[in-house]
This record gives structure tokens, sequence and C-alpha cells, in this order.
């Protein structure tokens, strides 16, 4: 969508005459432009960056293309090789990385964390040893938060869905919290929806709420812990303003992010309190907002006393099918109904989440039991802790996949009998299970495309190119 000035609120371009930091003429003018194409991939799976592209400066695996792809009709952004995100957002690598050690295995809590940009970017930043606690309070949006987990497939993840206020009986749990609030949308005002939804006094209640979103998980945060707050609007009264009222209100300091390297962001110093303000006119993104807060003071985080239930353990024989599946801990599994998850902490850590939060994703599903037989799950299957060489894989062409995406019937022959993984490019898009006389398509349901499909050509696609030597 290309915006012009007269779309946009009287109210919203009044204000901008004395918001400091801002021109607003340039930044009226960025607004006619499109917005730009970005994604971020996921260099745990696919070691290829697109052959046509720009470098997103501040993320080491974020790029711009220059025209945008058909995603639902690629199988490599159903199978987790690539997430597009808005360029910008992904500016919180560069803070993460200034303000937190990755290397000690950080508890981190994605509060906002729909649809799951930031959780697969934070996946990623924390690596194996951390865990990260992906929240979303509303269930349809929590669902495709574990999805969008799901296919990224690192495996040190747990999805909840909790309002900000249920955190607090977590007191100095977390090392890192992150808070990508709700809040009145301009920095889209490319986007109609944003535009819609606009005015003065929702701009105002989004500040209260985010007021009360970050004060109400505050105190799950250890002392000495770091709180990233963010918004996708130009607005002081929900980005500096609210990082000031914080401050004011809690034992904590405001830190500063070295942005030498990027000339385009802009340092927003509102009494003592530091942001970074990105505007379309001066980057090559949308608006946003970020800033970093180290609480100085804080409860001890305590583990309560519960019961270590022998029926959240597999049976041994389960144990020895995960095990024999994945590079999972065998010390890290849980029996949930029918179900065996690996967790990303240890079992204790997870009662502990347990029996404060709704926990809707555990973990990696890896299997279901069903009349003494291991039904394989589709989390397995795009997990990066599948066992490589224990299923059969079998590459498609990209019709071929996007039929299985879309759990049509299917016609392939594979050699073997039972489990095998359909893969694209090398990459596992899931399981079919080879009957002899028909093959079932194990995608899951309530992911299938569910579109028209056209006969595909690669010309929708994005075409990649390995890093070094080699090309895809």
């Amino acid at each position: 969508m290309i915006i012009i000035a007269e779309m946009l609120p009287e109210d919203f371009i009044k204000r901008l005459d004395s918001q400091k930091y801002i021109n607003k003429e340039a930044l009226l003018k960025a607004l006619e432009e499109p917005s730009p194409v970005s994604i971020r991939t996921n260099p745990s799976k696919w070691n290829f960056k697109p052959v046509d592209y720009e470098s997103v400066e501040w993320c080491s695996n974020g790029y711009y293309l220059f025209s945008r792809p058909s995603y639902t009709l690629d199988p490599l952004y159903h199978s987790g090789c690539y997430y597009p995100q808005e360029a910008s957002s992904m500016f919180l690598e560069h803070v993460f990385r200034q303000v937190c050690d990755s290397s000690v295995g950080l508890k981190v809590l994605d509060l906002c964390g729909a649809p799951g940009g930031k959780s697969t970017h934070l996946s990623n930043l924390i690596g194996d040893s951390g865990l990260l606690v992906a929240n979303e309070v509303i269930r349809s949006r929590a669902q495709i938060l574990a999805e969008t987990l799901t296919k990224w497939g690192k495996g040190n993840f747990i999805v909840t869905q909790n309002d900000p206020s249920q955190f607090a009986a977590l007191a100095g749990y977390f090392d890192v919290i992150v808070v990508d609030a709700p809040c009145s949308g301009e920095g889209m005002f490319r986007t109609d929806v944003a535009l819609s939804e606009w005015s003065v006094s929702n701009a105002s209640h989004c500040s209260e709420r985010q007021k009360r979103i970050v004060m109400d998980v505050w105190p799950a945060l250890k002392e000495g812990g770091i709180l990233i707050y963010s918004t996708c609007t130009f607005n002081p009264e929900e980005n500096e303003e609210n990082i000031k009222w914080l401050t004011g209100r809690s034992n904590s300091e405001s830190l500063q992010i070295d942005i030498s390297l990027y000339k385009g962001v802009n340092e927003i110093d509102f009494n003592g309190v530091s942001g970074y303000g990105f505007y379309p006119d001066r980057i090559k993104g949308e608006g946003f907002f970020i800033s970093a807060v180290r609480k100085l003071d804080g409860e001890e985080s305590k583990a309560p006393r519960v019961q270590r239930f022998q029926e959240l353990k597999p049976s041994k024989s389960e144990t020895d099918t995960a095990v024999r599946w994945s590079y999972f801990s065998g010390e890290r599994l849980l029996r949930r109904g029918d179900e065996i998850f690996a967790l990303p902490c240890s079992i204790e850590n997870y009662l502990q989440l347990f029996h404060s939060l709704t926990i809707i994703r555990p973990g990696t599903r890896l299997f279901t039991v069903k009349n003494n037989d291991s039904i394989p799950s589709h989390e397995l299957a795009v997990s990066v802790n599948i066992r490589e060489g224990v299923f059969p894989e079998n590459e498609a062409d990209l019709n071929y996949s996007l039929a299985y995406l879309k759990r049509d019937n299917l016609n392939l022959k594979p050699e073997n009998r039972g489990w095998n993984l359909l893969t694209f490019s090398g990459i596992n898009l899931g399981f079919i299970n080879n009957l002899g006389n028909r093959i079932n398509n194990y995608f899951p349901v309530e992911w299938r495309i569910r579109m028209d499909l056209p006969r595909a050509g690669n010309e929708n696609l994005i075409k990649w190119e390995m890093y070094g030597n080699g090309n895809s």
C-alpha cells in the first residue's frame, strides 16, 4: 500500500510539527514509498543467502529483497528456513548483543511474542544453552506463535498463554525480558489496518496499557536483569516517556547502546533516559522504537517445593525411542498424556514454570504413543535435533512439495515402507507413511495451504546461493 499525506490522521500530522527528532516533511514523503521487503534466515537450518539482496546492516542474517516473493508457495518458508520480518525490528539483535551475555545460559521471556518474528530471533541469539519462554495472552495468536517456533526448529523454547500479571509469581526468574508492546502502530502507517485503528484516544490508551504491562511483569526480572522495550510507533507518549516513567517508579537505569555504525538510527535523549528511533526517511524500514533498562534490585528466584511426579517421566522404551530418533537428552523428556516431549530445560525447571503459567507447548513434541506404537510428530520432522539417517528421505520437486503442504493426495512411491521424510532442497518438510497400497500425509491439517495452487514455477520463489561456493 502507498499512502499520501492526505490519508494520514490530521492529529498525527499536527503532533509531528512539535515532535523532536522528526523531520515532518521528509517522514511524510517517505511514507508515500512502498514498504521494504525483508527476511531473516535461519542459520541452524539454511546455509544460503538470497542471490539478489541487500544486507540489513544491524542483523547478521537479515536481508532486503528487491521484490516480494510468494511465501505461501515456498516450501522453504513452511519448513522454517527463513521468516519474513520487518527490518527495523531486527535491531533487537544489536541491542541484545550489547547488553546481554548469551554464553551463560540465559532465561529469556518474550512477553508479547506473536506472531513470532522476535521469538525466532531470540531463539537463535540465546543458543542451545538458553531457555526462551515465548508468551502471548490471546489464545489464537499463541497458537500462531507456537507454529512459528515449531517450524524454526531450535528446540530451546516453551510457549505460554498468560497475562503479564501472572508472571509476577516467578519473582526474579528471568535474566532478560523483551516487551514488544502493543502500540498505536504509527510506524506501520503504510498498512490499512494501522491507519484505520489510529486515534488520539487509542494512542493514550496504548500508553497506559504499556505501563501496566511493564509493571506487571517487572517482578519476574532478576536483579541485574535487562528489560528490552520496543514499539512500532513514533509517539513519545508510548516510547521515551514510558521509559522515563518506568525508571522513575523502579530502581533501574536506562542503558546507552553504541549506534556509531548506523548513521540512520536516531538516539533519543529524554530527561536522562535513552531510546533509539527508526524513521523511514533515514533508514530502510518501518517506524520503530527500542530501549533497554537494567533492574538494580529485586527478589532472588526461589524454586517452589514441587513433587517430581513419576508419571511425568516416559518409560524406558519411550526414552530409548526418543534418543534413537533425536539428539535431545534423555534426561529432559516429558510424557504429557500420550505425547512425548523434549524439554528445553530440566524437569524441575519445567515444573516451576508449570505451576505458575499456562503452558501450551512445553518443548518439542517427538512422538505420540498409540496402541504400543510410536507415531513421530511433525515437530520432530522440522526440528534441527532430528537424528540424521533414522528415517528414509524422499526428495520432492516444487509442485509435489506444495501438494504435500496442501494435504492433497500423494502419488510418490517411496522404496521404503513405513515412516519416511519428505524433503525439498534437502530440507525436511514432514512425514509420510508408506502403507504399501497408499501414502498417508502427516502434514498438520491446521497448517495446510488453503489457497488454490497454480502450476508453480521457480519464478515465484527466492533464489539462493550458498555462503562461499555452491549454488541453490
